[in-house]
């Protein structure tokens, strides 16, 4: 009984967080089809992410790839699954193979993993893959992401070098309590225009992906067009053990 009620919650908790979104959209001149809310799935039972599907959701995200290869196979094929932060290389083809609707990597953070991704995409015949670079906007040694002066680079070997895959943006990780300072969003902002200006890329066909439970709003209002919410749709994430990626 208790966990029939805390779907329906998430399920509330949703359509809250879409009204929000889309508000902040149309405050920054957008329309509020131009902003994804991903579900973050993390340590939740597939039965919350199900409720929320039925309900009409379709882009979920999962952090660690054990937990991302036994649930994915458990929604339908029209999911479309974002996988988000670090990924090890020999974690790579494993979860390309398990999640054949694997919909985006987000946290492409240095050539060598662009590469592995790359390869894994053309020997399984998948389709091209849409990936985000990672910025560390933040300075925090323990975040990934690149440094903001080599996000060109970065940018430039994927969608140069990496014909499986699919250069679509920039993405970065807040601050330690989820509420990010709005430098940090100015910074993704700022690499955002030099690589359009270096790739020769239109802006309004560029992702952003800042934002998470404590900050989207601010995040949206200032050009995010990808926010990623856990804890305020599902409620606090459940650790019952050190989880590896």
């Amino acid at each position: 009984m208790a966990a029939t009620a805390a779907e329906g919650v998430a399920a509330t908790a949703l359509r809250a967080v879409l009204g929000r979104a889309g508000m902040a959209a149309e405050r920054s001149g957008r329309a509020a089809e131009a902003v994804r809310v991903v579900a973050v799935g993390k340590t939740k039972p597939v039965s919350m992410l199900r409720q929320l599907y039925d309900a009409g959701h379709r882009c979920f995200s999962e952090n660690y790839v054990q937990e991302f290869v036994t649930k994915a196979p458990q929604l339908p094929q029209d999911t479309r699954w974002h996988f988000i932060g670090h990924l090890q290389s020999n974690k790579v083809k494993p979860l390309l193979a398990a999640v054949p609707n694997l919909d985006m990597v987000e946290g492409v953070d240095n050539e060598k993993i662009a590469n592995h991704l790359d390869r894994a995409v053309n020997s399984l015949g998948r389709q091209p893959l849409k990936v985000l670079v990672q910025v560390n906007t933040s300075g925090e040694e323990s975040k990934s992401g690149i440094d903001p002066s080599k996000c060109v680079d970065l940018a430039k070997h994927v969608k140069l070098a990496c014909p499986h895959l699919i250069f679509s943006g920039l993405m970065t990780i807040g601050m330690k309590d989820y509420s990010s300072t709005p430098e940090n969003f100015k910074a993704l902002v700022n690499c955002k225009l030099e690589v359009c200006k270096a790739l020769d890329i239109p802006t309004e066909q560029f992702e952003l992906s800042m934002g998470m439970s404590g900050d989207f709003e601010q995040a949206i209002e200032m050009g995010s067009t990808n926010v990623r919410i856990g804890s305020t749709i599902f409620g606090p994430r459940e650790y019952p053990n050190k989880r590896q990626n």
